[in-house]
């Protein structure tokens, strides 16, 4: 009882000094990490690996934090109802080893298993001084597989833009070991056995409205325009070449 009022007499008298001087409170991932309870098993919500405003200006603040720490904390947190509904051995297994075996799962843990991995991944995609061009035997494959950087970043801009309604876009590595771009509905990934883009993925956008919406509004094409500076490259090569 005393260590929880002592916890909220800390974050009151924080949140009232931020106020007193002016200075906006940033919550970092390791602050965040003892009040939400994150775990390192990947069944759970890990830290974000960046402060809620790193990426400003093209993804706001608000948006980050709303995104981070509302709507993909409530696909983790129904994950872990639905693998305990389920008898998924957590300590044992993966979100991959059930997204490969989705079909034989109930329409809530592909909803919540295909939510939880899709913004476990999204988070490492973007960084902070990020963008570019990727490098190495990664450009090379882009490069081979659509003809220039420009022509994937095109065909890649043009799947998220197209896809109707709620989903992804997605650059996977498939069983040919070929680049190629597709999207998936709602929360769906190319690892499940359900879907139609199958393989790896190597790179992947969410174009769900709360994604975007208060920054850019109905202009899908805007954010992702503006979220190409953000693409952390070098995350992305390495699971290229791990893939």
């Amino acid at each position: 009882m005393q260590n929880k009022q002592n916890r909220r007499a800390f974050i009151a008298n924080t949140g009232k000094a931020a106020l007193a001087t002016g200075i906006s409170l940033t919550i970092l991932p390791s602050m965040a990490s003892s009040f939400v309870g994150f775990a390192p098993n990947p069944f759970s919500q890990q830290a974000l690996p960046y402060a809620y405003n790193a990426l400003e200006p093209i993804i706001d603040t608000l948006t980050m934090e709303i995104h981070f720490s509302k709507h993909a904390a409530t696909y983790a947190k129904n994950l872990a109802d639905a693998c305990t509904a389920e008898k998924v051995d957590i300590n044992n297994s993966k979100p991959e080893d059930v997204l490969r075996n989705i079909s034989k799962y109930s329409p809530k843990m592909r909803n919540n298993c295909g939510g939880h991995y899709n913004h476990e991944l999204f988070w490492q995609c973007m960084g902070p001084a990020a963008g570019a061009k990727p490098e190495g035997k990664l450009a090379a494959a882009i490069d081979q597989s659509f003809g220039s950087f420009d022509a994937f970043k095109t065909q890649f801009t043009d799947a998220g833009k197209n896809r109707f309604g709620s989903g992804w876009a997605w650059l996977v590595l498939n069983a040919d070991k070929k680049l190629v771009i597709g999207s998936t509905p709602n929360q769906d990934n190319p690892l499940m056995d359900l879907s139609d883009l199958k393989g790896s993925p190597i790179l992947g956008l969410d174009v769900w409205e709360h994604a975007y919406y208060l920054k850019y509004q109905n202009k899908r094409p805007d954010y992702i325009n503006a979220w190409w500076n953000v693409v952390n490259w070098r995350f992305v090569e390495k699971r290229f070449e791990g893939a």
